[in-house]
């Protein structure tokens, strides 16, 4: 399906290269969703432009077309049917993309950066959903210039994730807080997060058997992630385990890097994780085992996703400001990557 290609310091797994990356660090990416016939990747940077391209059978990437925000891109969203999308950006507005006409409207308004947005299509309602760093999660019929409801948060929006019925919003202050969408939006409760350092992303997963959302998994600065069920039928299914991490040193220290980004893997329920070490490893979260990592690559990764039916992974590598401005370096490029990773992903049979 893929033509893998060479290596080198940024791409020392062999991935397809996505064509006219962006000209700064990706903040936000998702594939198409499952009701267009051909897969496309969206992409929201830094540079103020999110980017859509088409992913063709071979891997080959072919640049759609691009729109601009007057700030950094920091989240994309999909409509359910695949004719357009959301874009939240630090200039405090969501506008939504028309792909066919290439036209943009604004249609969601915050007194701070937007830090997420989601798509919401329930069986009675469909709603965009915003979270920002001015403390309140908005839910909007896309159609009026004012919220349907707007529900204040303990703290600063950080992470966000939607899965219907539930969503899951991950505040400053180590707070999150858990929705249910049936019906219509309404908090479910408040927990601190099991981790003890600040938390970066967010990823709803769902039963094995039920197919329905039963929890979420949150990674955090400290190279940690934890698994948490909604109802944990018992308290040892919540726990958390280490990633991103250096091997350790003489003095039997350890470099810990943050975790960027967690995504669950469509089919097999597994998931992956990338961090700041310039690394992805995939994991089965029901056998607490590392299914594989990736070589490092020398700059750090800050987003990644899977397409509808699990077949591509998507990840992104550039500066995180990890290591603040000092280390920042103009001549490192961003990329984008893409890999076949249906096999990759399976959990192995016990």
């Amino acid at each position: 399906m893929f033509n893998q290609i060479g290596g080198g310091g940024s791409n020392p797994n062999k991935d397809v290269e996505v064509t006219s990356p962006p000209e700064d660090t990706v903040a936000s990416m998702e594939f198409s969703p499952p009701s267009v016939p051909q897969t496309f990747l969206v992409a929201g940077s830094w540079d103020c432009r999110a980017r859509c391209w088409e992913v063709e059978a071979s891997g080959k990437t072919v640049p759609k077309a691009a729109q601009s925000m007057d700030g950094p891109i920091l989240d994309v969203a999909w409509h359910d049917d695949g004719s357009k999308v959301f874009m939240a950006s630090a200039d405090k507005t969501v506008k939504c993309w028309d792909l066919a006409a290439n036209q943009t409207l604004q249609v969601a308004v915050h007194d701070a950066p937007i830090k997420t947005c989601h798509w919401i299509k329930a069986p009675n309602y469909t709603c965009l959903m915003t979270a920002s760093w001015d403390k309140t999660l908005k839910f909007w019929d896309t159609r009026s210039a004012m919220p349907i409801m707007t529900m204040n948060l303990n703290e600063k929006c950080y992470c966000a994730d939607v899965d219907y019925p539930m969503a899951v919003v991950g505040t400053a202050d180590r707070g999150i807080c858990l929705y249910t969408l049936e019906g219509k939006p309404a908090e479910f409760k408040r927990v601190e997060s099991p981790l003890k350092y600040q938390h970066r992303c967010i990823a709803i997963f769902r039963d094995k058997k039920t197919k329905q959302p039963t929890g979420f998994a949150l990674g955090s600065v400290e190279g940690r992630v934890a698994i948490q069920y909604v109802n944990p039928t018992n308290p040892k299914d919540n726990f958390t385990f280490k990633c991103h991490r250096s091997a350790g040193t003489t003095g039997g220290y350890q470099d810990i890097y943050a975790v960027n980004d967690i995504a669950f893997h469509p089919t097999h329920g597994t998931l992956a994780t990338v961090g700041s070490d310039g690394s992805f490893s995939f994991w089965d979260k029901d056998a607490r085992t590392k299914l594989k990592s990736s070589e490092i690559i020398d700059q750090p990764l800050t987003k990644c996703a899977f397409n509808h039916n699990g077949q591509i992974f998507a990840y992104a590598v550039g500066y995180d400001w990890s290591k603040g401005y000092e280390h920042h370096n103009p001549n490192k490029k961003s990329f984008l990557f893409l890999r076949p990773c249906y096999d990759d992903l399976k959990p192995r049979s016990t």
